[in-house]
């Protein structure tokens, strides 16, 4: 690779990371942090949102892109935290048949799926991992902002999507929340008794990776 093609590299990596840092930011913020002039920091910016890794809001601002969230996923696959849940949630999927995931928080008040073991039932959530979703409104938003019950999990009907149910509790480690489980399930096979049932077998498995992860058992 030329000097120049790994100075241009250089410079693209410089701008993700700052975007990634900021959360959301302008193109004249972007360029003053990485020291580039606006019309170089423009042009690969709109080359690194072709290809997804960066994307435009309703403001004008850059943010991370889908891309990147799916290759964070992705990355955060081979983490501890996937391998200490996995049991848990393919304990859940068994007890329920709806599928499980785990998420943490995202960029800019959303939370993003890591990690799902799918439902054994022909209609079920589809796999979501690598999308964020707002933590307002959303059963894996409260759990990871702590608004649940004293029960241990919250419930929340026709949120994100209108024809399903989540319900979701917080994961801590050494008292502070680090990552939330969830169980997605068509609204129309969710009565109230059941996502109290769901609720429970939740908590208690957000509860036992909770004491794991802070005495350092399941690490």
């Amino acid at each position: 690779m030329s000097e120049q093609s790994t100075r241009t590299v250089e410079r693209a990596l410089s701008l993700l990371a700052n975007v990634c840092e900021k959360g959301s930011t302008s193109l004249a913020d972007a360029s003053r942090a990485v020291e580039l002039s606006p019309s170089t920091a423009l042009r690969l910016l709109r080359t690194l949102e072709a290809s997804g890794f960066v994307r435009r809001d309703d403001a004008g601002n850059y943010r991370a892109g889908s891309r990147l969230m799916q290759l964070g996923a992705q990355a955060l696959g081979h983490e501890s935290i996937i391998d200490v849940c996995h049991e848990e949630m393919v304990g859940l999927e068994e007890a329920t048949g709806e599928s499980v995931y785990l998420s943490v928080n995202g960029h800019a008040e959303s939370a993003l799926y890591i990690s799902i073991v799918e439902g054994s039932h022909s209609v079920r959530h589809a796999n979501w991992v690598g999308r964020t979703i707002p933590l307002d409104g959303s059963a894996a938003g409260l759990a990871l902002r702590g608004e649940t019950p004293d029960a241990g999990f919250v419930v929340v009907e026709r949120g994100i999507e209108r024809d399903v149910t989540a319900i979701a509790s917080p994961i801590t480690a050494a008292g502070r929340i680090v990552a939330a489980l969830s169980i997605l399930v068509p609204s129309y096979r969710m009565s109230d008794a059941s996502a109290q049932q769901c609720g429970a077998l939740l908590a208690a498995a957000a509860r036992r990776l909770s004491a794991g992860l802070t005495d350092g058992t399941v690490l």
